[in-house]
């Protein structure tokens, strides 16, 4: 086994431990745990034909919560957890900027959509709203032309809207294991 393939299964055998130790985490306020959403989110993504990349930052997009240190409920005190980056810079570790970067801008194109689709707002839950709030809100216009020159900004944006469907309390998923193949194929390492 190359030193490479080593550190591939290394990084996804952290990764499905975070899933494992931290997942059963409750997701901010909606009907299920961190790990439930993060793998519905997946399978959106994966219902949805996305690439493999993408398929992976669906199912990474929230791992800046499992990672960042502060604590459960840090958006119910006011606090902006910066997870998108947390978790970006941590996978780039062992990702390409096709992963890490839709999940570096998945809360900017949250940010994007309430500006840019005016029914988007109305789809988005309670907590979801709340940390809009925390997150800066809406973009202003010159955010939004920043955002759209983004290179994976489509990405970011096909992303989100898996996200917001992600929520769906007793939504029966695949586990992390069968996304495991698919991690190891996409790492860098």
């Amino acid at each position: 086994m190359t030193i490479t393939a080593v550190t591939a299964i290394t990084i996804v055998d952290e990764i499905v431990a975070l899933f494992a130790d931290q997942g059963s985490q409750t997701y901010l306020g909606e009907p299920v745990s961190m790990a439930e959403h993060m793998l519905q989110t997946a399978q959106a993504a994966e219902r949805g034909g996305a690439s493999p990349a993408l398929v992976v930052a669906a199912l990474l997009h929230d791992f800046g919560h499992l990672v960042h240190g502060l604590p459960e409920h840090s958006a119910d005190h006011g606090v902006d957890t910066a997870h998108e980056n947390v978790g970006a810079r941590w996978l780039e570790r062992g990702f390409g900027r096709e992963v890490t970067e839709p999940i570096r801008l998945h809360v900017a194109a949250k940010q994007y959509l309430c500006t840019t689709d005016p029914a988007y707002l109305a789809v988005l839950s309670q907590a979801s709203v709340h940390s809009l709030l925390l997150q800066g809100g809406p973009f202003s216009a010159a955010a939004v032309a920043e955002f759209d020159a983004e290179p994976y900004a489509v990405d970011a944006v096909c992303l989100r809207r898996w996200d917001d469907i992600g929520k769906v309390a007793g939504d029966a998923t695949p586990s992390i294991e069968h996304y495991r193949s698919l991690l190891e194929a996409m790492t860098t390492c």
